[in-house]
């Protein structure tokens, strides 16, 4: 079974949905984690993107979630910390807009949820990637708000980086993920909206799990 969160960048999906999983005992899918790989792996290469295509699909990219924690691999070395920089942050939407490379991610993803009960964070499950997810919710929050999550995210890693830049680079990401061709950000018709400006942390973590946890019971009775 897989539940999906899709939403802009910042507004709290991710961080969400691995407590959520850390709260249900479920599986955790990062799918921007899975993205940034291939952009840090973009940058590694330095080719241009169709180039770029073969060398990725003959690298591995694998994952797994443990202690409340996401852990991205590139051919087996561990980079999640390397996919947050804002080097990669600036060119993950170009790498994501590509098809072949969203195409690629995208058959990774679905033969990974086959095996067990998964919440996955996005910016097109609901839409492009699970059209027929059990559970969907759309999170969003003002510009403002998501730029100060990720300000204190990137601050936390010891990164160099101002406010102002953080916001023009969600405030960008905003632009390019809505006006892709290759499905862009939009909200799945039968998704729950979710707005997360004025809710605090403990509150999207309780909304959430108490309807997959109501899911959950409705489908053994069943």
């Amino acid at each position: 079974m897989i539940v999906v969160i899709d939403g802009p960048a910042g507004s709290g999906k991710s961080s969400t949905a691995k407590a959520v999983a850390a709260n249900l005992q479920i599986q955790f899918l990062d799918s921007g984690a899975l993205y940034r790989v291939a952009t840090l792996l973009y940058l590694d290469v330095n080719k241009d993107l169709p180039q770029f295509f073969d060398t990725l699909r003959e690298s591995e990219i694998s994952f797994h979630f443990k202690n409340e924690k996401f852990h991205a691999y590139l051919n087996g070395r561990d980079v999640s910390d390397q996919i947050r920089s804002m080097e990669v942050s600036e060119h993950v939407s170009e790498v994501a807009s590509n098809p072949d490379v969203r195409a690629h991610i995208n058959d990774l993803m679905r033969e990974v949820v086959k095996s067990d009960i998964y919440i996955a964070d996005g910016r097109d499950l609901g839409t492009a990637v699970f059209p027929d997810a059990a559970l969907k919710f759309f999170m969003v929050a003002d510009l403002d708000t998501r730029a100060q999550r990720r300000y204190q995210e990137v601050k936390a890693q010891g990164k160099d980086v101002t406010l102002e830049e953080v916001k023009q680079n969600i405030a960008g990401r905003d632009e390019k993920d809505s006006n892709r061709d290759s499905d862009p950000l939009k909200k799945a018709d039968d998704a729950i909206l979710v707005d997360t400006s004025e809710m605090s942390f403990e509150e999207q973590v309780a909304f959430i799990s108490e309807k997959i946890e109501r899911l959950i019971s409705t489908q053994k009775n069943n």
